[in-house]
């Protein structure tokens, strides 16, 4: 058989990924706070995106210096700002010296008082200021000239607070409770030693080898340490933490004492072991477990480490006066960019080179994408948040018992779009009802059968009623699982007895034996 070249036409279908498609996808299932990143990521990049009018005003309030772009529109001149000249420089004002006036009002005042202001600071020479700018050393020069002139350029990062940490809190404290040198070292080695949390993780007898001192001086440090701010720092346990801020509120007496040390028993809730080896009734055993219920396991974390970011709702309901719900877009978490267009236009006549013309193109395309994406992404949020309130509107109404089963392919099918998209819409998405903020995921629960062969109900709304059922309960009728099972069971809800102990543990709900054994102990 012989072998001849041929040509072929063939036809056929893929999906392509674009990039345009790639960053549409991505922007979809950003958060508000990435989504912010992102966009100023990209304005950093591409000089033909910019902020719309409102927020670029507000950017040029913010900084005097910053020139809008080209080709946009610039905003009205204020009264207070109509004198700056075309180049932003200083008022082109008649007259003396912008400094001159307040000499003026320093001489005038002079006269008046009859007496003299050379002790005023932002009068006072420049060959003072500038040797107390050499005593103060680098602090001078990053906190801005002291001398209050016309020309001074205050440095606002000076007065900002910064985030104050757990060890300079304690090495603060430490600086005025211990004056002798090595005692301080010693102090500030078992500081850099404790962890987020408030605990000491280190053990006396190596930092003593380690320091080449007696055990004895780092316990005595340890022991002005323990009596630092917060209460219950330093310590090298759970027990010794909650000893410590017993004494500080003068608690820990024996009785306490010996209940911080069988701390197992009051976690297995074996109250009656507790009353015995205590020596207590139930009473004072009652008051006893809520002080140490009202402690701190873990006093370092109100410093913390980072950053914690508050949730922004993307959505905002609320009821509509015909008895309905509103569902809009919480436009403050909404970056606004432009393209600008005149801008473009003036740099490609200018534009020689095909690189150049290349790449003014790129970024045009990208910023025409990146604009089309945000306006896509909004209203695919508004779409899915808007059937997601129409399938949950009991919830809103009348609480949590009345979750629907909802699941991500029941929303797919009423707004006519694929799964996928749904998923990616409902993550690090929060809504803002008017029974408080709950991330779109929420409300998105498996369904369990009704035992009478009607609607089915949610998981979330059973968990709430079995947390209801126990809080319900008396001492001398604890319910079982098996009871739980049977009563839901006649109020229509099928479910499984594992079901029922799963949910439980979720709500950390002990068993029917432990909740017995609790409310028995604390007199029902």
């Amino acid at each position: 058989m012989a072998l001849s070249p041929k040509l072929e036409l063939k036809q056929s279908q893929s999906l392509v990924m674009t990039p345009q498609l790639m960053q549409a996808i991505k922007l979809l299932q950003l958060g508000n706070l990435d989504l912010v990143a992102y966009v100023e990521g990209e304005l950093e990049r591409n000089p033909l995106l910019e902020r719309d009018d409102e927020e670029r005003r507000a950017g040029d309030r913010d900084s005097p210096d910053r020139e809008p772009a080209e080709g946009a529109d610039r905003p009205a001149p204020a009264a207070d700002t109509a004198e700056f000249d075309a180049e932003g420089g200083a008022p082109a004002a008649e007259g003396p010296d912008v400094g001159e006036p307040g000499f003026e009002a320093a001489s005038a005042m002079t006269d008046k008082l009859d007496t003299d202001l050379s002790n005023d600071f932002p009068d006072e020479p420049a060959e003072r200021q500038l040797d107390a700018g050499l005593l103060a050393g680098d602090s001078w020069q990053s906190g801005g000239s002291r001398g209050g002139g016309a020309d001074d350029d205050y440095n606002l990062e000076a007065f900002v607070a910064a985030e104050t940490s757990l060890a300079d809190h304690l090495s603060e404290q430490l600086a005025l409770a211990v004056a002798d040198p090595a005692r301080r070292l010693v102090g500030q080695y078992l500081i850099d030693a404790v962890d987020e949390s408030g605990y000491l993780r280190t053990d006396l007898e190596s930092v003593a080898e380690k320091l080449g001192c007696p055990v004895a001086m780092v316990q005595e440090v340890l022991d002005v340490l323990q009596r630092f701010d917060p209460a219950g720092v330093c310590a090298r346990d759970l027990k010794e933490c909650l000893a410590l801020q017993l004494k500080e509120r003068d608690r820990y007496d024996p009785c306490m004492a010996r209940l911080i040390e069988n701390l197992e028993l009051l976690a297995r809730r074996d109250f009656a072991a507790l009353r015995r080896i205590c020596g207590c009734d139930d009473e004072d055993l009652a008051d006893m477990v809520a002080e140490v219920k009202a402690l701190n396991p873990k006093p370092g974390n109100a410093f913390g480490g980072g950053v914690v970011q508050p949730v922004v709702p993307d959505v905002l309901v609320r009821p509509a006066p015909d008895g309905g719900w509103l569902v809009e877009l919480n436009t403050e978490t909404l970056p606004k960019v432009l393209v600008n267009q005149t801008y473009y236009a003036t740099v490609t006549k200018v534009a020689k080179g095909d690189k150049d013309k290349a790449y003014l193109a790129d970024c045009l395309q990208s910023a025409n994408w990146l604009v089309k994406s945000l306006d896509q992404r909004a209203k695919t949020i508004l779409k899915v948040a808007s059937e997601i309130v129409r399938q949950q509107d009991a919830f809103l109404a009348y609480g949590v018992q009345h979750l629907r089963p909802l699941n991500l392919r029941m929303i797919a099918d009423a707004i006519g779009m694929h799964e996928s998209t749904v998923s990616r819409v409902t993550s690090n998405k929060y809504m803002a009802t008017t029974r408080g903020i709950f991330e779109f995921k929420y409300f998105f629960t498996s369904s369990i059968a009704s035992s009478e062969g009607g609607e089915a109900h949610s998981s979330e709304s059973v968990r709430y009623r079995i947390k209801e059922m126990i809080d319900a309960e008396r001492a001398d009728d604890v319910l079982s699982d098996d009871t739980i099972v049977k009563q839901l069971k006649d109020a229509g809800i099928d479910i499984a007895r594992r079901t029922v102990a799963k949910y439980r543990e979720a709500l950390n709900i002990p068993s029917s034996v432990q909740r017995r054994r609790e409310k028995q102990a604390l007199g029902g």
